[in-house]
């Protein structure tokens, strides 16, 4: 299928609240008419996406995410050759880095010291944080095209990962202050990562003149932390 029904549909589905994108690994998705599972307790649910209900667990999973964002784009400042790639990469260690100063700036003023790694709250997680280090292994591994492909597939995914997990945020976590306004912030911006992050991964399917330029590294979403996993 070409890969841009497939991004119309992820945005469809996302931003309208349909099918949901991703389910909870403890909540498959429940047949017409049956009582949807509640979230595992201690944390938040909204269509399949499961969050920490505590804001230091909430926080600490954010900072991990922007600095997992950040190292993948600086390795892909080094390892592309491509230009689009080369700009987007620059985009996302510039917006990640401001968006973890403020996640580092509210988390002090609450009196809260965030974990550089945070300690997985099950093995769903502990399975995802171990996904991460395999497939950043994998991209230092690679250069010019193959590492774009496995790059820029893996932002469209994680980035609607993330997008769900703020969305979670938002509904389930009761977020006032200045929390709620970085939740809402993320919310404006983390689609526009995901815009983008498409948008270039389909100048690389041009490029090879197939639909098919994110399937030749495979695909890794350290969005999966949290719980949630994408129904296939």
């Amino acid at each position: 299928m070409k890969r841009t029904l497939h991004g119309v549909t992820l945005a469809a589905v996302l931003f309208t609240g349909g099918v949901s994108l991703a389910q909870s690994a403890a909540s498959p998705t429940p047949a017409p008419g049956a009582k949807t599972a509640a979230a595992p307790k201690g944390t938040v649910e909204f269509k399949g996406f499961v969050v920490p209900a505590d804001p230091k667990a909430f926080l600490e999973r954010l900072h991990y995410i922007n600095q997992s964002e950040i190292k993948q784009a600086e390795l892909a400042q080094k390892n592309s050759q491509n230009p689009d790639v080369q700009s987007y990469a620059k985009m996302m260690v510039d917006s990640h880095t401001a968006a973890d100063q403020k996640v580092m700036d509210y988390a002090k003023s609450q009196n809260l010291k965030l974990a550089e790694m945070p300690k997985p709250a099950n093995d769903l997680e502990k399975k995802a944080m171990a996904a991460d280090k395999a497939d950043m292994e994998k991209l230092q591994a690679l250069k010019g095209a193959p590492f774009d492909s496995m790059y820029m597939s893996a932002q469209v995914g994680a980035h609607d990962a993330a997008i769900g997990k703020v969305m979670a945020a938002q509904h389930g976590m009761g977020a006032t202050g200045e929390l709620a306004t970085l939740l809402t912030n993320l919310s404006q911006e983390l689609p526009k990562h995901r815009d983008m992050a498409y948008q270039t991964l389909g100048k690389l399917d041009e490029a090879m003149g197939v639909g098919g330029a994110g399937m030749q590294g495979g695909t890794m979403d350290h969005g999966s932390m949290g719980g949630a996993t994408k129904t296939k």
